[in-house]
């Protein structure tokens, strides 16, 4: 293994930075970002920084952040467990239909997105939720109902949140839902998405109560959201059981919307088919206790996935690029992790600005996908080259297959 690949940043007064992002532009605002989350005094070891890194609410996306004794909660952020959910079928380019615009079509009716009325499933613009939940989102609410009631009786504002009808539902912004060519003709499903509302409202609350934490105790980190929670504490102990339930409502919420998926392909393509058993389902915004360098620690990974040593993972690119199914390579350096994707090089505001809908359609040349101004901010062009990620990364994941989109459902 080439120890060379990444570059170390020195923190003056904190633990040093390793990066994975040769080759790859990284702005100055997320070094002094992640110079800022270096300092804080609970840092194992080092940060880790994969090659889609950019500038993130308190800490950066694209960063693996070990803690001894602590927790950021705005680290992990307020889309707790997003992630992605990939399936390998037994369906090959000349099964798909000439026009792919009926097939679009199925899977935006089937799976409630965004913010348009207009699906089926929603009530108004409340943001793509199920006005009455399906019998198979009923059932995958049942096996989380008692876990969010023990939330709920030690902190009652999360009652509030939007939770069993958000459970099977997409959200908008660069959440997906997209059909794959890989390189031998085969049809893969993928979609990202998290823990929706529940999700964000656990987070928000978690991190105004560390931010009350920090004033108590006359706490001053350099930037207010890397507030903390410390070990021991009540509200430690509560946010772990908070987060914990959230990312198991991510990892339902995508497997519920696959299913869904599946069943509005069938509607479309008459030959029989099946999905293989290389379907990966990965966090990208969480945190765990995991065993590194012989000492037991919390790995918060935002933006970050999980690349063990022969464990599969996915790596998305922008609208109209390659995407790629990954195994790791168990990188003790980077605390065994890969990039979440590609990584935004502009802000969605000025993507707006920089570019037209004529561009957005002339990118996405090929595609099945919306081509409007609501969704210019996820042109390719507001992305890092995937290709260049991928290259700096290479002592991070190998590559097992990859995907060429041709259907994109955004929020």
């Amino acid at each position: 293994m080439n120890k060379q690949n990444y570059e170390v940043m020195q923190v003056e007064g904190g633990s040093h930075v390793k990066m994975w992002t040769k080759g790859v532009p990284v702005e100055e605002s997320a070094r002094a970002q992640l110079a800022n989350t270096a300092r804080m005094p609970f840092i194992y070891k080092h940060i880790a920084v994969m090659p889609d890194v950019h500038l993130g609410k308190g800490s950066t996306i694209g960063s693996v952040v070990p803690t001894l004794g602590a927790i950021i909660p705005a680290a992990v952020g307020v889309d707790i467990g997003c992630g992605m959910m990939a399936a390998k079928t037994t369906l090959i380019a000349n099964d798909l239909p000439d026009s792919l615009s009926a097939l679009r079509s199925a899977i935006e009716r089937a799976i409630p997105h965004g913010m348009s009325p207009k699906t089926r499933g929603f009530r108004g613009r409340d943001q793509g939720s199920w006005h009455t939940p399906p019998s198979a989102v009923d059932a995958a609410w049942a096996t989380l109902k008692d876990g969010f009631d023990a939330l709920c009786e030690k902190n009652p504002r999360l009652r509030q949140s939007n939770n069993h009808r958000h459970l099977g539902t997409l959200g908008s912004g660069n959440h997906f839902v997209e059909v794959y060519l890989d390189e031998a003709g085969f049809v893969w499903f993928m979609l990202h998405s998290g823990s929706r509302g529940v999700g964000n409202t656990i987070g928000t609350f978690f991190i105004e109560l560390a931010k009350e934490d920090m004033r108590r105790h006359f706490i001053n980190p350099p930037d207010q959201d890397l507030a903390y929670l410390a070990e021991g504490t009540e509200h430690y102990a509560d946010y772990v059981e908070a987060v914990g339930w959230a990312q198991e409502f991510a990892r339902k919420n995508r497997e519920v919307m696959m299913v869904n998926l599946i069943a509005a392909v069938r509607t479309v393509i008459a030959k029989p088919f099946e999905t293989h058993v290389e379907a990966v389902n990965c966090h990208h915004n969480y945190v765990q206790k995991e065993r590194h360098f012989g000492q037991d620690v919390m790995v918060t990974r935002k933006g970050a996935v999980s690349a063990k040593s022969g464990e599969l993972g996915i790596i998305p690119g922008s609208m109209g690029a390659k995407s790629f199914i990954v195994r790791g390579k168990g990188n003790p350096d980077s605390f065994d992790s890969c990039s979440h994707g590609a990584g935004r090089t502009m802000s969605r505001a000025e993507a707006k600005r920089r570019f037209t809908v004529a561009d957005h359609v002339l990118a996405t040349e090929g595609v099945e996908c919306r081509k409007d101004a609501d969704v210019v901010d996820e042109i390719p062009m507001a992305y890092k080259d995937i290709d260049a990620v991928m290259h700096a990364q290479r002592d991070l994941v190998e590559v097992v297959h990859t995907l060429k989109q041709i259907v994109c459902v955004k929020g």
